[in-house]
């Protein structure tokens, strides 16, 4: 088979093409690998998720206690919804917050039995140092032009990472704990309302004083 020659005057073209046509597939084949991310199957209902025989307003305070007893800071509470946060120090320079949050709706049954299904998700941001140099120089004028340098640095926290918690048992032992303060009878005021309103102790008015009638003087 004759070899196929170009002439010079082609040669640069030809070569162009071929490169340019190279890097076309090349970039189609790198444009059919697709970055694999933990797929969300949405398989399961039960990590995050519980039902219980009582009210909205019950379910979301037993959660609130059980936050409370676990050192979080309750940044919000009321009848269907409560939210809490709590700081860790894992390493010297890594600081981590779990930012707890729970929804409680009610749950429509057929036996007409109260019933409500409680929603949780835990948030996890983790906290770096990052260091900043600084510089400074001082003249002193009565040496002419001498200069010091002063070396610091400052630091600061900046977000590094953020994940939502999916640990089954992580929210297996918190809604245990849910359950146990709701058999416990504790959770049946909703928050910041006290069980039952005190009694002010009425004071009896007091008795109407009579003053003597005095009778004036006649005259004349």
């Amino acid at each position: 088979m004759p070899s196929t020659s170009f002439p010079s005057s082609l040669r640069a073209p030809v070569l162009v093409l071929s490169l340019l046509s190279a890097l076309v597939l090349a970039g189609c084949g790198s444009s059919s690998r697709r970055v694999s991310y933990e797929p969300e199957e949405f398989d399961s209902t039960t990590t995050h998720t519980r039902n219980y025989a009582a009210t909205e307003a019950q379910t979301c305070e037993a959660a609130r206690r059980a936050l409370l007893s676990q050192g979080y800071m309750v940044t919000a509470a009321n009848a269907d919804l409560v939210t809490g946060r709590k700081s860790f120090q894992p390493a010297a320079e890594v600081h981590v917050e779990v930012e707890f949050r729970v929804v409680c709706a009610r749950e429509g049954g057929k036996s007409g039995k109260q019933s409500t299904v409680a929603f949780a998700t835990a948030l996890q941001d983790r906290y770096g140092i990052k260091k900043v140099n600084n510089s400074a120089s001082v003249g002193v004028g009565a040496f002419g032009s001498l200069s010091l340098p002063f070396a610091g640095s400052d630091d600061a926290m900046v977000k590094v990472a953020s994940e939502t918690l999916t640990d089954e048992r992580f929210y297996d032992r918190f809604f245990t704990l849910v359950d146990r303060f709701l058999e416990g009878g504790g959770a049946d005021a909703p928050p910041d309302m006290p069980a039952e309103a005190p009694q002010v102790p009425q004071t009896p008015p007091a008795p109407a004083t009579s003053f003597p009638v005095v009778p004036s003087p006649n005259r004349g």
